[in-house]
């Protein structure tokens, strides 16, 4: 199975993230870190997960991402905080993905979000995440 991250710009760019193909195995863990520059918080990151096969990938289900909270936090202050505060929740409801609860936390002086995603158009699969902010210098625009 094969994960695709995708992201639209500012200026209606895509930026499209894969990771490894792992093979045979039904419940794959990646174990990945992807770095997806962000402009526009408002714009949903969309998450796709692909059976890789040799003529044509099959779509396994996908499912988007609100990152309007977690960003949110991050341009926030929170030096001084301690670590473990939890920042912001969010609840799982029809109009977006999540399976479970999910909170952004600052953690070790780092915002932190773990979610569990409900991958949509599959009869049934989750996506586990963490959300951890990059600051780097002199870069314009959001990275994540």
């Amino acid at each position: 199975l094969l994960l695709y991250l995708l992201a639209l710009s500012n200026s209606l760019e895509l930026q499209k993230l894969k990771t490894r193909v792992v093979k045979k195995n039904v419940n794959p863990e990646w174990n990945e870190t992807l770095t997806l520059s962000v402009s526009d918080p408002a714009l949903p990151v969309k998450i796709e997960v692909f059976d890789r096969d040799m003529f044509r990938d099959d779509r396994m289900g996908d499912a988007e991402l609100d990152i309007g909270p977690f960003v949110e936090a991050v341009r926030m202050n929170l030096q001084g905080v301690s670590s473990g505060t939890m920042i912001s929740k969010m609840q799982p409801s029809r109009k977006n993905c999540l399976s479970e609860e999910s909170s952004v936390a600052w953690v070790n002086d780092e915002v932190v979000q773990h979610i569990f995603l409900r991958l949509r158009n599959v009869e049934c699969g989750e996506i586990e995440l963490e959300l951890r902010w990059i600051h780097v210098p002199g870069a314009r625009g959001l990275w994540l």
